[in-house]
Parts: C-alpha cells; structure tokens; sequence
C-alpha cells in the first residue's frame, strides 16, 4: 500500500504480545501506516496461565490483564512519541492470540504480526500465530522477520 493508494479509513492491525519481534513489527507496521495514512491498531491478547495435572501456583494479586495493559501503553506512548500524527487504537482482548488476531483482521488492509514471540519453540522460523493468521486471516499478513 502506498501513499496513493491509501483511502480515508484504511486500517493496519498488529498484533503484538511484547517479545522484541513483536515490537519490532510494531514499529514496521507504525511506520507503514504513517507513510499510507492508515490507522494503525493495535491488539494485546491475555490468558490465565494454564496447566496439565498439576496446578500452577499463581502469586498473591497476579492479573494479566494488568501486565498486558501496562505493555501496550509503554508501546503506545513510544509510537505517539516518534509518530505524532499516527491514528492509534489499542485493544486487549481475552483469550488465545491467533483466533483472536484472525477476526479482528475483517475489515483490515494488512495484519503485521512477528515472525516468533514468546512461544516454547524460540528457534523456529515462524511462530504458531503466525502461520494460524498468515493462512487464516481475512486481509494480507506480513510476518515481520527481526534479528532481534
């Protein structure tokens, strides 16, 4: 999408969980929707930790809604900082990242999420929601490959 080509109400979704490649393809995707004039929007998804057998011993007041939210904020503000007339929505949203990711992306121009966040397999190429919203989503997805 270029300059020309973007309309009033074009939308870039990213989807970030806060790994340095989910906020590297936040900033790629900031720039993108600066330079076509998009709103750029941002979704933060949370789950409670879960367990197989045994229960997971969850700290006094742990809420990770709370950690998420304080996540995107420092996200946000740092876009607005460095991109001042962005349009920026943010949202948190219970449940797991991909499905969720996949139906926020109705109405999209372009879904960006990272190549690989915080998952148990750090070394793949591609991450699991990645590849659920790069065959799934409703609009073209770009994985943000970072050497980070």
């Amino acid at each position: 999408m270029t300059a020309g080509q973007a309309t009033r109400g074009a939308r870039i979704l990213v989807g970030i969980d806060g790994s340095p490649t989910s906020v590297a393809a936040l900033q790629w995707a900031a720039r993108q929707a600066d330079m076509t004039g998009s709103t750029l929007e941002i979704v933060m998804t949370w789950e409670w930790p879960t367990s197989y057998g045994w229960a997971v011993p969850v700290p006094t007041g742990f809420d990770p809604e709370v950690d998420v939210r304080r996540v995107l904020k420092s996200n946000v503000d740092d876009l607005q900082k460095d991109h001042p007339g962005l349009r920026i929505e943010s949202r948190v949203l219970h449940g797991h990242p991909a499905p969720l990711l996949v139906e926020a992306s109705k109405g999209a121009d372009l879904l960006v999420v990272g190549s690989r966040g915080h998952g148990e397999f750090v070394g793949m190429l591609i991450g699991s929601v990645g590849e659920y919203c790069a065959t799934n989503a409703h609009c073209p997805v770009l994985v943000h490959r970072s050497t980070v």
